[in-house]
């Protein structure tokens, strides 16, 4: 199924574009009026800018802030630099409050504070709460929309409550219940409302076992949070247990979804929110820093080469096996840092279950190093019929095979000590250790033993 919404997905993508090329406004019109907002954000990520602007322009503004909350930063950021400051109030005016901050975020500084000031109070107000906590925490995701109650009620004060609002915020699963001062208690499902005697009072039936979150608490962590608890929605509080917003659980669909891309685009020294669209040069200054960190340890393993290029001009065969020796370490580094990565993400690896992990891969290392040490040792043999050649490559691979391990492992949990993300650095530097150290035993094994 989900190949099939791909190659419909494409096939549409190609339409827009031949419809906007041919400046056919109502066939672009008809073609987006049949996707949801979700599907237009993914359009228009995959369209060269001048295609995407055109499309934009034909979009209702009824939904474009609700498209702008699915963009990718940048995506979001060269839309709304399109567009007139009333045009973003006026988009802005139905969606909740994290949605309007995550807008406020991505506007220069001169321009939020315009923004800002045309808002009504009370979006104001939760805005200003919202962007006073960093973006990645509990509190830059909270949205201010919610209800609380108070214990001492009884349900049928809270129904009668709840028909003078006149509506619920979406997402809505339960009330929060807060004592005099704002202070969370616990919550009430609206199950329980519904299904209970109108007499009875919220204290006797609020669930006091589901955990606020505090505002600075880690998106990780809070998506650590509903996983565990499985959680809907739940309460974000402040140092004094104030209630200040919610959190639910499509703000944290998308927190695990932009871990997944990070991971992914981290891994080649990139960022999730660049646009596929940008400028060149724009591109090109954004990666051309990992592309020298990279340079500089090829360099490295050139030079631990050039040390043995007397031995490699003699014995032809070193150049022909060191890109294997090299290869098998890279992928059994990779296979221990994704891991530990993994872990590490999840919350799962600490520093109580680091050892335990690393004596794990170690010995992972050390028997993968004896089975390929043996195989390809057995193939060198048969290969060159040089007893010697052959037990210096199957020790440097089994070597180059517990150095992997043992530094897919560390160089993560060293990463994140240093308050450096793994996921971003990992690669470079696993693959300067397997290189380098397996040129290093089986060049100068080489060199010793045949020379």
């Amino acid at each position: 199924m989900s190949g099939n919404n791909s190659i419909d997905k494409a096939k549409l993508a190609d339409q827009l574009l031949i419809a906007v090329e041919n400046n056919n406004i109502d066939h672009i019109q008809d073609l987006l009026s049949h996707l949801v907002a979700e599907e237009i954000a993914e359009i228009l990520e995959s369209s060269p800018i001048k295609v995407r602007q055109v499309l934009w322009q034909q979009i209702d503004s009824d939904k474009q802030g609700e498209i702008l909350t699915h963009t990718n930063d940048e995506v979001k950021s060269n839309l709304l630099e399109t567009m007139q400051p009333h045009e973003i109030v006026e988009i802005a005016e139905d969606l909740q409050t994290d949605d309007i901050a995550d807008i406020a975020q991505s506007l220069p500084i001169h321009d939020q504070k315009t923004f800002l000031a045309s808002l009504n109070e009370d979006d104001r107000n939760a805005v200003e709460t919202a962007l006073t906590y960093p973006e990645d925490t509990a509190g830059g995701l909270m949205s201010t929309d919610f209800i609380s109650i108070r214990a001492d009620v009884s349900l049928d004060v809270v129904l009668r409550y709840l028909r003078t609002l006149g509506a619920i915020p979406e997402s809505t699963s339960e009330l929060f219940v807060a004592d005099r001062d704002g202070k969370y208690i616990g919550s009430l499902k609206l199950t329980h409302l519904l299904t209970h005697d109108e007499d009875t009072l919220v204290a006797d039936i609020l669930d006091q076992s589901l955990p606020a979150i505090r505002a600075f608490t880690p998106e990780k962590d809070v998506a650590h949070l509903f996983e565990k608890n499985d959680l809907i929605s739940a309460a974000v509080i402040n140092e004094n247990h104030i209630i200040l917003g919610r959190i639910t659980i499509d703000d944290v669909v998308d927190i695990i979804r932009e871990e997944g891309e990070h991971a992914q685009m981290a891994s080649a020294g990139l960022d999730e929110d660049e646009d596929i669209f940008a400028p060149a040069a724009r591109a090109a200054k954004r990666r051309t820093f990992w592309l020298g960190i990279n340079l500089l340890t090829a360099i490295f393993a050139s030079i631990v080469i050039g040390l043995f290029d007397a031995s490699i001009e003699k014995i032809v065969a070193l150049a022909i096996l060191m890109p294997i020796i090299a290869s098998m370490g890279g992928i059994a580094g990779t296979q221990t840092a994704t891991i530990v990565i993994r872990a590490m993400a999840t919350g799962k690896l600490g520093r109580s279950n680091s050892r335990s992990l690393l004596i794990k891969e170690t010995t992972v290392g050390l028997l993968n190093g004896l089975i390929w040490a043996l195989l390809t040792g057995t193939a060198v043999f048969f290969w060159f019929s040089d007893w010697s050649l052959s037990l210096i490559f199957a020790f440097a691979l089994m070597i180059n095979l517990i150095a992997a391990a043992l530094a897919g492992a560390l160089i993560p949990l060293f990463l994140q000590r240093m308050k450096i993300d793994p996921a971003l650095a990992s690669g470079l530097m696993l693959t300067t250790v397997t290189d380098s150290l397996g040129f290093f035993v089986f060049l100068g094994l080489a060199t010793i033993v045949l020379l």
